[in-house]
């Protein structure tokens, strides 16, 4: 009798960690098993830093991670990690009130944005924005002179910014980019124009100042019905006539046709018999 072979392999789970919500595959020690919402202590690349488990990796959630890290799921969060975690998280404003003052002694033109302590005091990292590239060598050792742990710093964009600071949105949700996003998908003002969006910038555009990024979350389905539409200026022959479209409105899968007689009406895009 053949007996099956057991499986020993230890169980994977997408985790989230870091300042910047990376996502990854993340293994866990033999015999451990987590769930949805547990904070965990992983091991990256990069040392030891703090975890959220959203959910075990299977092939197809492995798929959808565009570049994820790895590592492994060393323990959960106990009592004394949170302490540490508060200490850690203190001690980070004295290290970015330094960064600070290194930055304007050294005159170099570049903003700092945030600073990420990781949880095993393997590095800290800092984060910045500047119109062009810095050389901020010389920073850097100070900055590892006076605090005496390995320094990265980390130029980034307005849009990862946001990221990093951003809290609510206009729509009264916390902001997509630090919640569910694992990239900066490209938004145009094309996509604005398609969706009848107002223009006015204040109103389309997100907490980073940029486009706001659920424009081109709706892109894909606005497109698809746009093709469904007869152009505008295009001559179709509906139920109620003959006519020439004016406008779409393409979530409703509508027109406006004004007809041979001067009529403007709205048609639905069932009533359309035929483009001419």
């Amino acid at each position: 009798m053949t007996v099956p072979a057991i499986d020993e392999s230890p169980a994977k789970y997408i985790v989230r960690h870091g300042a910047m919500r990376i996502l990854g595959e993340f293994a866990a020690l033999a015999g451990a098993a987590f769930a949805r919402g547990d904070r965990v202590i992983v091991r990256t690349d990069r040392g030891q830093e703090l975890g959220d488990v959203l959910c075990p990796a299977t092939p197809e959630a492995v798929s959808h991670l565009p570049d994820p890290s790895h590592g492994d799921i060393l323990r959960h969060l106990t009592d004394d990690d949170r302490r540490r975690e508060a200490q850690i998280r203190e001690k980070g404003r004295g290290q970015f009130e330094t960064a600070g003052r290194l930055v304007a002694e050294h005159k170099l033109a570049m903003q700092l944005v945030d600073v990420e302590p990781l949880f095993g005091g393997e590095r800290i990292v800092f984060y910045f924005l500047a119109e062009k590239r810095v050389d901020f060598r010389e920073l850097v050792k100070d900055l590892a002179r006076e605090l005496q742990t390995r320094i990265e710093l980390r130029q980034i964009g307005v849009r990862d910014e946001a990221k990093l600071k951003a809290d609510y949105g206009d729509c009264g949700k916390p902001v997509c980019c630090n919640t569910h996003m694992t990239v900066m998908p490209p938004v145009s003002m094309r996509m604005a124009k398609l969706q009848k969006s107002t223009l006015d910038p204040s109103k389309i555009s997100g907490r980073c100042g940029r486009l706001k990024c659920c424009l081109r979350f709706e892109q894909d389905v606005y497109e698809e019905f746009q093709q469904q539409l007869p152009p505008v200026g295009s001559r179709v022959v509906t139920r109620k006539g003959q006519g020439r479209v004016l406008a779409q409105e393409i979530l409703a899968r509508r027109l406006l046709v004004e007809f041979e007689d001067g009529r403007r009406l709205p048609v639905a895009l069932d009533e359309v018999l035929t483009k001419l």
